[in-house]
This record gives C-alpha cells, sequence and structure tokens, in this order.
C-alpha cells in the first residue's frame, strides 16, 4: 500500500524475487506504470469515505506492507485512516502486516535509543496512535511495526537538505540515516523470514556528527557547505537510534553501513 519513492522498488524488488505483487497509488497516471512492472495496480487513497468492491480486491492477499506517510489536508487524521484501514482488514484474508513507521515516535535522550526507549506522546501522537491501532493485540493478523531513520538514497540527495545555509545548530548531534537499498531489502528479509510481532529499529551502523555529515554530503554533490553554530543541544534533547535488534534478528549486514562512504557509493 503505497508505491512511491520506497514503495515502487520495494514492489518491483518483490517481483524480482517471485512475489505476486499488488501495489496501490492515489495517481490514476501511475496505474500503466505500475501495471508496466508486472505490479496488479490499485487506485486506492485512505481519505476516501467509501470504497468500491474492485479496489478492497487489493487486500485480498496474505501479507501487506504499508507505507503510507501521514496526508496533509486529508480531511481526517493519519491514525483515522489507519483506523480506517484496520477496519477493512477485518474483513480481509490478510494474515501479516509490516507498518512502515520512523524513529520519529521515539523522545530525544541522551542515552543509546532501542525499541523499548520512551515515545514522544507530544509532538508523535498521531504515528503513535497508528502503530498502537495496526498491531493492537485484538487484531487477527500479526503485525511488524519498521521504524526507519531518515531516509535517503536516488532522488534524496542529503547534501541538498541544508546546503548553503548558516549558523545551523546541533553541530555534534548524531545523526541518524538509512538508505533506500537497506530499506527495501529489510523488507524483503522481514516477509522472507517471516519475523512478524516484532518492533524493528532500522538506522545505518555509523552515527556521524550533523557537522560532518552535511559538510560531506554538500561536498559529494558540488553544493555550498553549510555553516553551523558553534554550540550544541544540550544532554537529553539529541537521538542515537540502535540498530542492533534488527541486525541480530535478521542477521544482516547493510548495504550502506558507513553514512560518510554512502555519499561517494551511491
Amino acid at each position: 500500500m503505497g508505491c512511491g519513492w520506497l514503495g515502487l522498488p520495494l514492489a518491483e524488488l518483490l517481483v524480482k524475487n517471485d512475489f505476486d505483487v499488488a501495489g496501490t497509488t492515489t495517481s490514476p497516471e501511475k496505474l500503466p506504470m505500475l501495471a508496466a512492472r508486472n505490479i496488479q495496480p490499485f487506485l486506492l487513497d485512505l481519505s476516501q469515505s467509501e470504497f468500491s468492491a474492485d479496489q478492497l480486491a487489493f487486500l485480498d492477499q496474505e501479507t501487506l506492507v504499508v507505507n503510507i506517510p501521514p496526508k496533509r489536508n486529508s480531511g481526517n487524521s493519519y491514525s483515522q485512516q489507519i483506523g480506517k484501514l484496520s477496519e477493512l482488514l477485518r474483513h480481509s484474508p490478510v494474515k501479516n502486516v509490516l507498518f512502515v513507521s520512523s524513529t520519529s515516535v521515539y523522545k530525544p535522550s541522551d542515552e543509546i535509543i532501542t525499541e523499548n526507549s520512551a515515545l514522544d506522546e507530544e509532538n508523535a501522537r498521531e504515528l503513535i496512535a497508528a502503530e498502537q491501532l495496526i498491531s493492537a493485540p485484538e487484531n487477527p493478523w500479526q503485525t511488524t511495526i519498521l521504524r526507519f531513520a531518515g531516509l535517503f538514497g536516488p532522488g534524496r540527495q542529503p547534501g541538498r537538505f541544508l546546503a548553503g545555509k548558516t549558523d545551523l545548530p546541533d553541530p555534534n548531534s548524531p545523526v541518524n540515516l538509512i538508505h533506500l537499498t537497506d530499506c527495501v531489502q529489510l523488507i524483503l528479509e522481514i516477509i522472507a523470514q517471516e519475523k512478524w510481532g516484532e518492533t524493528f529499529n532500522a538506522c545505518a551502523d555509523t552515527h556521524p556528527s550533523r557537522k560532518e555529515f552535511y559538510e560531506a554530503a554538500a561536498k559529494a554533490a558540488g553544493l555550498v557547505v553549510p555553516v553551523f553554530a558553534a554550540e550544541n543541544q544540550p544532554a537529553g534533547k539529541v537521538k542515537l537510534i540502535s540498530n542492533q535488534k534488527l541486525k541480530a534478528a535478521l542477521n544482516y549486514n547493510f548495504r550502506f553501513p558507513d553514512l560518510i562512504l554512502a555519499l561517494v557509493q551511491e
């Protein structure tokens, strides 16, 4: 569900690995493109008030990957949309759900953040509520929550994010990012290894400082190097995400483990 920047290459990888794949889009013009890639196309938007039988046929699957970010100006909240999806799933044969979430659910901390760390109920309320709805213990399916750090890769060069800016805060705060290649490979591994009923953090192995990483990213992209302020956030106001549970559970080695090297390897 959701064949965008992440979902489309994921669907293509699943097809390549001999899965029968259906995919949704909210753009009618993308339907022929999906079909041409051997992805059964469906036009589906959870902000709709009603769904046709043809649309709901999308859920006639065993495994569902939910990869739809919160949508602005949809008329209802993100958690309401996921709640609506959960109701639809109760009348479907879906047995396993992989819900793509974000490490933004965690509170900043001066300790390494694991899957058991405190959640930011104030600033990530909608995403946390969505996670809870799709993974509620009474649901007749198993859910794995995959919390990605910041995403980068083709079409999302991190050098563009801060290029040319000045007086940027938090020069020494750790960076938490993950490359698109690892994102789609990790989802494939979770499905193939049937790791259901889990919560995983997903980010690269290294955590360079913001100053080191974004200066290097701008140089790699041939852009103006950003300038950081001298001071850093006080203790307890940063995040350093651990990927150790994920790596151990899947026996996974990252394709882009080093964020600085990834800037020139991509």
